[in-house]
């Protein structure tokens, strides 16, 4: 089956020095899928994904994985059906997720490399978003680096985003008082739609540090950074003892990766708090998984979980999603429905 079909598939062909455009890409077409070996499957794409983490592998300077060459393949996680399978665990018709799907219409992997995913319990792109590596982010992020307790005052960077809505959820059903920080007041509506007790949007604020005191007056006990930048500095300047930040993403620097990160410097106010700061990637619990989905299943399935997504239709449409996402120009997880 797999001879009969042909690809399309979006390539690196430059290395950003700042801000990435759609010319950094290239959407390559009619490419041959090639034939399956034994322990192989062909998934065809229903969704693919495009995430913060991107940002650092398409920069020649080294990273937690690998970057990609030029000419390279676009990582993205993806879920889809299969459509031809030589493996025992899985035949067609099966559907499953893919963290390293690529940003293409197919993909021939092991089959130790996809997991099966439950339609009846979430849709198939929720294991794109609170289901998929966005929700496990939140889940250990929230409960293992930054040890959320009952009563705690929990802030968010991108609290809108794909991790920032399933970190407000878990932690206000742990008993925190959560604030959400956003771009917009569209998003930051949404977020206490979800659950958050406050928000402030940051692009409207004269001074981000009084804002954050004034909704948060005992000081932040806990902050999920999924940004970096300005809004690290405002947290800084507002910790309470024994603060803990976990940080999940750096998105302010999506235009000077590999570039010093210029800023105040907050040692004083993080000895003075007694502040823990630990940085984290949610392949370090991997073999937790399963823990993070029950505890997520549990929430969704008691009715009051709510998510949004932002949907681009079409594989022509993976460059410009991703430009929007690093522009905060998204309202929910950023997905592309192929």
């Amino acid at each position: 089956m797999s001879s009969n079909l042909n690809n399309r598939r979006w390539v690196l062909v430059n290395y950003p020095e700042s801000m990435p455009e759609e010319r950094d890409f290239r959407l390559d077409s009619s490419l041959k899928v090639p034939e399956l070996k034994e322990g192989e499957i062909l998934v065809q794409a229903s969704y693919l994904s495009v995430d913060p983490y991107m940002r650092g592998r398409i920069s020649p300077t080294k990273g937690y994985t690998p970057g990609v060459e030029l000419e390279g393949l676009m990582p993205a996680g993806g879920v889809g059906e299969i459509i031809e399978s030589r493996a025992d665990q899985f035949e067609s018709g099966d559907k499953v997720a893919l963290e390293n799907f690529g940003w293409q219409e197919y993909a021939v992997v092991e089959a130790d490399m996809a997991h099966k995913v439950d339609t009846d319990l979430a849709p198939i792109q929720s294991y794109l978003s609170y289901m998929g590596m966005p929700g496990l982010t939140a889940y250990f992020g929230l409960f293992d680096v930054a040890s959320a307790k009952p009563g705690d005052c929990v802030a968010v960077s991108a609290a809108s985003g794909a991790v920032g809505q399933v970190v407000g959820q878990l932690a206000k059903a742990h008993g925190c008082r959560v604030v959400a920080i956003a771009s917009s007041g569209k998003k930051i509506d949404w977020c206490k739609e979800i659950g958050y007790d406050a928000g402030i949007n940051y692009r409207k604020v004269e001074n981000l540090s009084d804002e954050i005191k004034a909704v948060c007056p005992d000081g932040v006990d806990v902050y999920f950074d999924n940004t970096g930048g300005p809004i690290n500095d405002a947290i800084m300047e507002n910790l309470n003892l024994n603060a803990r930040i976990a940080v999940c993403g750096v998105i302010s620097l999506a235009d000077k990766v590999g570039k010093p990160d210029i800023g105040p410097r907050y040692l004083r106010q993080i000895l003075i708090a007694r502040a823990r700061i630990q940085g984290f990637l949610v392949f370090d619990y991997i073999d937790r998984y399963p823990e993070a989905r029950e505890h997520l299943g549990k929430l969704i399935s008691d009715g009051e979980f709510k998510f949004k997504e932002d949907v681009s239709d079409g594989i022509e449409s993976m460059a410009s999603s991703f430009i929007q996402l690093l522009n905060s120009e998204n309202f929910g997880k950023k997905l592309i429905k192929i």
